[in-house]
C-alpha cells in the first residue's frame, strides 16, 4: 500500500506524514499542482490534499484533480461526497433541503426584481452571506428592508470582494484586545486597507446571486462537531462581544462529555446521509428548543481540538475517555478503507 500527500506546512498533511512514518506506512510527497500530478499518483494506493479555501490554487484546481483521480478507482481525501460543496454556502442549502436536515431557513436568489420582492416582504433581522469564505467571514446582520436591499444591489453590481478587508482589521483588533493577535497582525490588518492580498486579487468579485438566512435567536454560541467515521467531538464557540457571530471568534469552550447529546446525533445522522469521511458541522440552539445546522465542511482548523482530546463519541452515543487525533482518525479511515476494498 502507497499514499501520495500533498505537503503543505500548517495543514492536515503535517499529521499524515508523521502517521505513516511512525507506522511504516509507504509514501510520498507531491506538489498536487505539477502538470503530471495524475501520472505521479497512478501507482499510488491513495491521494490525500488538505486543500484550503484561502489558497486561490487550491480553489480552482483540488476538486477537479481529486475527483478526476477517484473516478480511475484511487482512494482519495477529501472524496466526493465530502468535499464537494465545501465551501460553497448555496451548494449546502440544496444538499441540506434535499435530505431533510434541520438547516436554518435559506433563501438564494438570482434575480434581482425576485430578491426586491422577497426583501419587501420579509421579515427581519436576516443574516446575509457569501457562498464561499470561513471563521464569518463575509457574514453581516441584516437589520431591515433598506440593508438587504443595498446588499441586493450590491449583489445584482459591482458584486463582493471575497475579502472584506475592513472586517479583517476589525478582527484582528478585536482578537489582539483579548490577547489572540499580535501587534504586528493589527499591523498587517491595515496594511491590508491599502494592499489587497493575492488571494482578494486572483478572486473574481462575487455576483450574481444574493443568499440570506433567518437570524435564529440564540443563547450566545454554537456548537462545532466534528464526525469521522463512527467517533465524534465536539466544542462550544462563544459569540464575540457584542455581535451575533460566534465561527472565528477563538472563544472556546470545551464541555466534552457535558454537551448536549442533540447534537452529536444530528450530526452523525447527517454524516450518515451524506456518505462522508469527514463532517465538521456548526448547529445553533434556538431559545424556543430547536437545534438548526448552520451550515457544514469537511475541514477545520488544525488546534481547534487540542484542549478538548480527553474523549469522544461513538455512534451509539456512548462517550470515551480518551486521547485522540483527528487527522489520525482521517488517514486510518482511509487505510481501512483500502483494506476492505481489496
Amino acid at each position: 500500500m502507497k499514499i501520495a500527500i500533498h505537503h503543505r506546512k500548517g495543514s492536515f498533511s503535517e499529521r499524515w506524514i508523521a502517521y505513516c512514518e511512525k507506522n511504516a506506512i509507504d509514501y510520498k510527497v507531491v506538489n498536487a499542482f505539477d502538470s503530471d500530478i495524475i501520472q505521479q499518483v497512478k501507482d499510488c494506493d491513495a491521494f490525500m490534499w488538505h486543500h484550503h479555501h484561502g489558497h486561490f490554487k487550491d480553489v480552482i484546481a483540488a476538486k477537479k484533480i481529486l475527483f478526476s483521480l477517484e473516478q480511475a478507482g484511487i482512494k482519495v481525501f477529501p472524496d466526493f461526497n465530502t468535499g464537494w460543496h465545501f465551501d460553497d454556502k448555496v451548494a449546502q442549502k440544496y444538499l441540506l433541503e434535499a435530505i431533510d436536515a434541520p438547516l436554518v431557513p435559506s433563501y438564494v436568489f438570482y434575480d434581482k426584481k425576485e430578491a426586491m420582492t422577497w426583501a419587501q416582504q420579509t421579515s427581519y433581522p436576516k443574516v446575509f452571506k457569501l457562498k464561499g469564505g470561513a471563521g464569518a467571514t463575509n457574514v453581516k446582520l441584516v437589520k431591515n428592508k433598506k440593508d438587504a436591499e443595498k446588499l441586493i444591489n450590491q449583489a445584482f453590481g459591482k458584486g463582493f470582494s471575497q475579502f472584506d478587508r475592513l472586517n479583517n482589521l476589525k478582527e484582528k483588533c478585536s482578537k489582539y484586545k483579548n490577547g489572540k493577535e499580535s501587534l504586528l497582525g493589527v499591523a498587517k490588518g491595515v496594511g491590508r486597507l491599502v494592499v489587497s492580498s493575492d488571494f482578494d486579487r486572483q478572486q473574481a468579485p462575487e455576483r450574481g446571486y444574493i443568499y440570506f438566512q433567518d437570524f435564529i435567536p440564540n443563547e450566545g454560541f454554537d456548537i462545532r462537531v466534528v464526525v469521522i467515521e463512527n467517533k465524534a467531538v465536539a466544542l462550544k464557540r462563544v459569540t464575540r462581544k457584542n455581535d451575533f457571530r460566534a465561527s472565528g471568534s477563538g472563544n472556546l469552550v470545551f464541555e466534552n462529555e457535558h454537551i448536549d447529546k442533540r447534537y452529536i446525533k444530528i450530526a452523525f445522522d447527517l454524516s450518515e446521509k451524506l456518505k462522508t469521511s469527514s463532517l465538521a458541522i456548526d448547529l445553533i440552539h434556538s431559545k424556543q428548543d430547536a437545534i438548526y445546522v448552520v451550515e457544514i465542511s469537511y475541514g477545520f482548523p488544525m488546534l481547534n481540538f487540542l484542549d478538548c482530546a480527553s474523549g469522544y463519541w461513538d455512534n451509539m452515543l456512548n462517550w470515551h475517555q480518551s486521547y485522540f487525533n483527528l487527522q489520525e482518525w482521517i488517514i486510518g479511515s482511509s487505510l481501512k478503507d483500502i483494506k476492505d476494498r481489496d
